[in-house]
Formats: structure tokens, sequence, C-alpha cells
């Protein structure tokens, strides 16, 4: 059944154009205007015509490039990023987590090695997010684990005990019991993790332009000073300014607490 057409949709007839002329490349009665996107491109009356289907806006792609320990990435995660993935509906943003920041890749003897900025637990941290992304697969699923680790006082500790939750119940516990801690471990400890962090030294060795601290952030692929400031002032704000399709009302506040300065190379 054809869509009902507005008054106001019959009278833009007498608007658009003087006499029986409508629009060029119009040849639709004014009662089928709103029938299809077709007709309703053609007669140029797509804003008067509500119920037809609108295509879905792009999500603003964003993603981080970040190491474990550094503070001002865990502090960009926690107090910026993870609120704002949970204010915006899940079509507005999605988000590439690169766990590596300014590592050294190395090969020792044949075999992949890795120096990180923060030290051997920083190694640590940073494969243990990447094999937990490689084990959840799904992103509502580790996110909330990673943002787990990264808001408590050790990260390579939270994962056996979050330290701001009662009865010091686990991570895993808590945000993902049905993902395997066994097969996370086998992760860390095998050549699983190594080819992790391998393709995300990869990832941050072909930023262009080459990334000079973390946090760094790529909006739509791209990086500049202006959209990491922005997002580093107000994300939030950013995402609700880049988006093309309907905007949620939290999109009318979109303030956000600003993070410490990054960790430099």
């Amino acid at each position: 059944m054809a869509p009902t057409v507005p008054l106001a949709v019959l009278a833009l007839g007498a608007l658009l154009a003087p006499g029986l002329g409508v629009a060029p490349g119009c040849d639709y009665p004014a009662h089928r205007w709103c029938s299809s996107p077709d007709a309703a491109a053609a007669c140029q009356v797509q804003g008067r015509c509500p119920s037809l289907p609108h295509p879905a806006a792009a999500p603003v792609e964003l993603s981080l490039y970040y190491e474990s320990l550094c503070p001002a990435c865990r502090a960009f995660l926690v107090l910026s990023l993870f609120p704002t993935w949970l204010l915006l509906p899940k079509e507005m943003l999605n988000i590439t987590l690169v766990p590596y920041g300014n590592a050294q890749e190395r090969n020792v003897s044949g075999k992949l090695d890795f120096e990180c900025q923060h030290g051997p637990e920083e190694c640590l941290g940073n494969m243990m997010e990447a094999c937990l992304m490689h084990e959840a697969k799904n992103f509502s699923t580790y996110f909330p684990l990673i943002f787990c680790l990264e808001s408590g006082t050790s990260v390579t500790k939270n994962l056996e005990a979050h330290p701001r939750v009662p009865c010091a119940r686990q991570c895993l516990q808590l945000y993902a019991p049905e993902v395997d801690r066994g097969r996370i471990a086998a992760c860390v400890q095998g050549d699983t993790g190594v080819a992790l962090m391998h393709h995300n030294a990869q990832m941050t060795e072909a930023l262009d332009p080459p990334h000079q601290y973390v946090p760094w952030i790529t909006v739509n692929g791209k990086h500049t000073d202006e959209l990491q400031a922005q997002a580093e002032a107000s994300l939030l704000g950013l995402v609700c300014h880049l988006y093309q399709g309907e905007k949620p009302e939290v999109c009318g506040s979109s303030k956000a607490p600003k993070v410490p300065a990054g960790c430099r190379r």
C-alpha cells in the first residue's frame, strides 16, 4: 500500500513550478510522489516523505592505539571512550583497540620479542588484552573486560581480581563468565599471543602519519592534531558532530573530562 501523502506535499506541486509542471523528470501524479524512493527523487520531494525508508548512516570509525600501562591511555579509555560507547547507540560508533603503543618488536635468535615503554609488565598487559579480544571475539564482550582491567590499580592482576568489586570477584566472572580463562592463558604463553602482538606492531607501524605518542586516535581512518584534541576534549561531542544519521538525545549534552597528557616515545 502506497504511503499516505500529506496535504503539504500535495500543495507543494503548486509551488515547485507554474502550470502543470512539477519538477523536471517527474512523471508521477501528486498522490504517487511518496510511493517510492525513485518517485520522490524524480519529483524532488524526498524531504516531504517521512514514511520513506532512509539509508542507515555509516558509523563513526575510531581506532585507539595505546599501551596498557600508559596513564593517559588508561584515562582516555576509562573516562572517555568506554562511557561514550555506553551512551551511544551501537550503530553510531565502531571502535578498534590496538594495544601496542610505543613498544618495539625485536627478532631474538629467530623468535619475536617485545620491549615496552613501561617495562615487561606492560608487554604482558598488552598481550593479555590482545588475547582477550581474540578469545572473546565480540566487541560488546571484550570491551567491558578491558575496561575492568584498565580501571583498577594493576592491569595484569585485574584479570584475577578487580579491586573495586566486593568479594574480589574476577573481571572475567563479572563481565564474561563464558570466556575460557585457560584459553586466554594459553594464548598469552604461546605462539598465538606473539602473533597477535606482531599484528598490532604492524598496524601501529603502518600509521600515516606515524604515531608520536599514545593514546593515538584515528577517526574515520585519519589522524590530525585537531581530531586528537577534539577527541580528548569531548569524544561524545566529536562523534555526535561527525555522525550523519539521526542523533540521540544524549548528543545535546556532550561534555567530557579532559585526560592527562599522552605518553611520548
